[in-house]
């Protein structure tokens, strides 16, 4: 349902466009206030009836209404999926076509919308407007903040349907269940070694080319993996985050409290 009229308007539609404004906005103070705000409708006159806002046209109301009935009559006839607005579907039509528009003036690389080379331009800048108000931490993207909230509201959504273990995001479901199918599919091509994920192939194809893209800011020394880094830094801080639980020695590394415990199980494996 929407209401369309001419200024000066209709008597009947100018009490149900009030008595709709008052219902959706709340009480207005003065009459005065009131008709100023029915001035917004004159310009976009096609309202919502679930949530008041108001549009130029019909079409743009039929679109916006999708929304509350999750309703998605907008089909992609190359794959089937189907979208809420005719401007989303015409976004995913480019991923057939291959079609990228939008040049990153500072490193060249394209994208298919306007949005997405919006969000690219902060790896740049290093602007992180998405900001976390449970923890302060900041993002640039809201579909990274979205995801990192699931962390403090402990929601994990994507569940391994063998095990029934959870996890917050559907790629970390993906190399889960790589551990059930034995699915290797990052193979080295220099050595043939395969491995489950793709920051493991990473690292060890480093191994290869000697690479070493880690560097300790306090003395330069550099690493292939940013975990040996981090291990490393350790050494400058003093910090020992590994705590033996039966004789409370610390430890900079995992690795070095794992040897350690050994001292207390005596498993000696490698003394003949």
């Amino acid at each position: 349902m929407s209401f369309i009229f001419n200024d000066p308007e209709p008597p009947q539609i100018k009490e149900e466009l009030e008595d709709l404004c008052i219902n959706q906005e709340g009480d207005f103070q003065y009459m005065s206030k009131l008709q100023r705000h029915l001035k917004v409708h004159i310009r976009k006159p096609f309202i919502c009836v679930t949530c008041g806002k108001a549009f130029k046209n019909g079409n743009e109301l039929s679109q916006h209404t999708a929304i509350h009935t999750n309703e998605k009559p907008y089909m992609c006839t190359t794959c089937g999926k189907a979208f809420k607005q005719t401007c989303q579907l015409s976004v995913h039509m480019k991923v057939h076509s291959d079609e990228k528009p939008y040049v990153c003036n500072t490193c060249g690389k394209d994208f298919r919308d306007k949005a997405s080379l919006s969000s690219h331009m902060r790896v740049h800048t290093g602007e992180k407007p998405c900001i976390c108000t449970t923890c302060g931490k900041a993002f640039k993207r809201r579909n990274d903040l979205s995801r990192h909230m699931r962390i403090h509201v402990g929601v994990k959504p994507f569940v391994c349907n063998i095990c029934g273990k959870g996890f917050i995001e559907k790629t970390n479901l993906s190399s889960h269940l790589r551990i059930h199918t034995g699915e290797k599919p990052y193979i080295c091509k220099t050595c043939g070694k395969a491995f489950r994920l793709k920051k493991y192939f990473s690292n060890h194809t480093r191994i290869h080319t000697g690479e070493k893209p880690y560097n300790c800011k306090t003395c330069g020394k550099a690493f292939r993996q940013s975990s040996k880094l981090a291990d490393h830094i350790k050494i400058h801080t003093g910090e020992k985050p590994y705590i033996c639980k039966t004789c409370g020695k610390a430890f900079i590394q995992k690795t070095s409290l794992s040897v350690h415990l050994k001292v207390h199980t005596g498993n000696k494996p490698h003394i003949l």
